[in-house]
C-alpha cells in the first residue's frame, strides 16, 4: 500500500502544479492603450465635485471611471482630450455610456473654482464631473496617481500655464486601476478600451 501511494504521489503533484499554473494564467484584455493592472498606485482620491459634493472612488463603484488631470485654461491638451472622450461616448450605446463616469481633476486649484469647473467640464458632456480641492488636496491626489504638474510662468505675460501629465486613466467597476490611455488616443480606440473595461465588470 505504501509503495503504490509513493508511486502515485509524483503524478498527483504534477497534476496539481499544472492546474495551479493554468489558473494563474489570466488572459489580459486586448487594450489599445497600456495595461497597468499590476501597478501599485492609484487606489484612492478624495476631492469635491463642481456641484459641491465630496467624492471618492467608492462613490462610483459599479461604474467604469475615466480619470483625467488638467485645467480649464489649458490651450490644447485638455480640451482635445475631453472632446475626444465625448466623441468616444457617442460611439457607445446609451447603456454603455451610462455605466461610465468621467472625472476631470484640476491641477490649477488657484484659478479653477467650482463655478469655473461647472461651466467648463459639462460643456463637453453633461455627465462629466470636475473635481477640485485646495493645493494640498490636489497634490495628494496627484502623488497617489503619479501625475506630474508644474506652474509655468510665461516671460512678459501676466498669466501662466500648467505643464502636466497628459493621459487618461481607466478604472474598472471594482475600483481597480487598469488602463492608461495616452494623449492622442483616438475616440475609436478609447471606445474600444472602454467596452473592454465594461466587460471586466
Amino acid at each position: 500500500m505504501r509503495r503504490s501511494w509513493l508511486a502515485f504521489w509524483p503524478g498527483l503533484c504534477l497534476g496539481l502544479c499544472l492546474a495551479l499554473l493554468g489558473c494563474s494564467q489570466v488572459e489580459r484584455p486586448d487594450f489599445r492603450g497600456t495595461d497597468i493592472s499590476d501597478q501599485p498606485f492609484g487606489r484612492e482620491l478624495r476631492l469635491t465635485d463642481h456641484n459641491g459634493q465630496m467624492r471618492t472612488l467608492d462613490d462610483f463603484r459599479g461604474k467604469v471611471v475615466v480619470l483625467f488631470f488638467g485645467y480649464t485654461h489649458c490651450p490644447d491638451v485638455c480640451p482635445t482630450t475631453l472632446s475626444d472622450t465625448a466623441q468616444a461616448f457617442s460611439l457607445l450605446t446609451p447603456d454603455e455610456a451610462a455605466r461610465i463616469q468621467v472625472l476631470f481633476v484640476t491641477v490649477d486649484p488657484e484659478r479653477d473654482t467650482p463655478e469655473m469647473l461647472r461651466q467648463y467640464v459639462p460643456y463637453f458632456h453633461t455627465s462629466f464631473l470636475g473635481l477640485h480641492g485646495d493645493a494640498e488636496e490636489v497634490a495628494e491626489v496627484t502623488r497617489e496617481f503619479r501625475v506630474f504638474y508644474r506652474k509655468h510662468q510665461l516671460p512678459g505675460a501676466t498669466g501662466y500655464t500648467v505643464d502636466h501629465t497628459a493621459g487618461s486613466y481607466g478604472i474598472d467597476a471594482r475600483g481597480r486601476l487598469r488602463l492608461l490611455m495616452p494623449f492622442g488616443h483616438s475616440p475609436e480606440d478609447m471606445a474600444h478600451d472602454l467596452r473592454l473595461l465594461l466587460n471586466l465588470s
